[in-house]
């Protein structure tokens, strides 16, 4: 069964890396830029364990819990766990010891106890800055579905920059969801521009990666810029 499991997510890895690569070329892009984080939310920790024997490292969990167990199971095998899920308020510490990157801050409280907990250990935590992009109430993050609202998140913005113990790699969203990935599109513009608003705003920032892209969608958020994708079903098949 594992080695079925395994053959599986090996083809879907290929398929997978040869559609980011041909969109990369297509929209003239290294295909070198742009890193995958597999989505393993509701998978088991023998999904997870396929992945990194197919040579993925980067695994994404969105429930501390479930991402615990499985960071437990997995600790001698070489892991770059991400959250990207929401951060409920009380988690920030384990989170904070457990991941190497968080891709879901969306306020200055979260970004503020992240940095408090990653100091105590004498860490440096990568994080990206969540823009709610759609104005779904459904989604979290800064509202930013106008220039308007940028300029008003920019003195919160500037706070989080300035917290000693995080490293902000970038900005990250979710389109609504479609099942036409075109329609994801204004939603990936709109991330990049608020990257080049907060470059202009903000110069020192060094604020450029976009993690923005799931398994509908990737392709088009590569066209837009994304650096950093986040699949799961094609590559790990549909939630358990």
């Amino acid at each position: 069964m594992e080695d079925d499991i395994k053959n599986q997510i090996d083809r879907n890895i290929q398929i997978v890396q040869e559609r980011i690569q041909n969109a990369a070329v297509r929209s003239g892009r290294d295909p070198g830029d742009i890193s995958l984080v597999a989505v393993t939310k509701q998978k088991s920790a023998i999904v997870v364990k396929a992945l990194i024997d197919c040579g993925i490292k980067r695994i994404g969990e969105s429930y501390l819990k479930e991402a615990m167990f499985k960071i437990d199971l997995l600790k001698d095998f070489p892991v770059e766990w991400h959250m990207i899920g929401n951060i409920q308020s009380g988690k920030e510490k384990r989170i904070a010891r457990a991941f190497s990157c968080v891709h879901s801050v969306g306020e200055f409280r979260t970004a503020a106890e992240l940095n408090k907990y990653a100091g105590k250990i004498g860490k440096t935590l990568p994080i990206y800055l969540e823009m709610n992009v759609s104005g779904e109430n459904t989604k979290g993050g800064w509202f930013a579905v106008d220039q308007d609202a940028w300029k008003k998140f920019l003195p919160e913005i500037t706070k989080v920059l300035e917290l000693p113990n995080i490293n902000v790699l970038g900005l990250m969203t979710m389109a609504p969801y479609s099942e036409t990935p075109e329609e994801s599109r204004p939603y990936f513009i709109r991330l990049r521009k608020i990257r080049e608003f907060l470059g202009k705003q903000l110069p020192e920032s060094r604020i450029t990666g976009l993690s923005m892209g799931m398994s509908g969608d990737f392709e088009v958020a590569i066209e837009e810029g994304a650096t950093i994708l986040r699949i799961g079903s094609a590559l790990v098949g549909p939630r358990d």
